[in-house]
């Protein structure tokens, strides 16, 4: 089994970012027909404005565009549209950032651990089987159930420090 994986990586600056939100919108489709759901054209928009780059992004800046986009969206829609595609596993909610990430694998079960880069804001997910199993370990030490693990690292991505040489 592996202990590690990479779901979402830092994303160089030149890479083909098109084809991740292609490829985001089309794994969010296929997720909502299997499960049986509704991806609205709010909701996928709302999914395409969150994958807009790999920085997460705050409910009042996707509000924002969504009203240049023409559209009359109010805070409860937008938040109800990111609480949608959270429930679903398509999007993630990082806490201390009060911001929204595209989800690497919403698919697949897993457990997030998320390195933030400080100084561009980008952010890589990881699920970690051992981290995992630590906690639970520890966790069952005080007779404490886990229903939600969500681990945020902060520091410096490679091209950030890079850039600092």
């Amino acid at each position: 089994m592996q202990k590690s994986k990479v779901l979402s990586p830092f994303k160089p600056a030149r890479h083909k970012h098109q084809e991740c939100l292609q490829s985001a919108l089309k794994a969010a489709k296929q997720h909502c027909d299997n499960s049986g759901q509704r991806l609205t054209p709010l909701r996928k928009r709302v999914l395409e404005l969150v994958w807009e780059n790999h920085e997460p992004v705050k409910a009042y800046d996707i509000l924002d565009k969504l009203k240049q986009d023409k559209s009359s969206s109010a805070p409860p829609t937008v938040y109800r549209a990111l609480d949608f595609l959270q429930e679903q596993g398509l999007v993630h909610k990082i806490e201390s950032l009060n911001a929204y990430v595209g989800c690497g694998k919403p698919d697949e079960i897993h457990s997030s651990q998320f390195l933030i880069c400080y100084k561009c804001g980008s952010v890589a997910e990881l699920d970690n089987s051992e981290i995992r199993k630590l906690l639970q370990i520890n966790a069952d030490k005080f007779g404490f159930r886990i229903d939600e693990e969500m681990i945020e690292i902060k520091g410096h991505c490679q091209e950030c420090l890079d850039e600092g040489k």
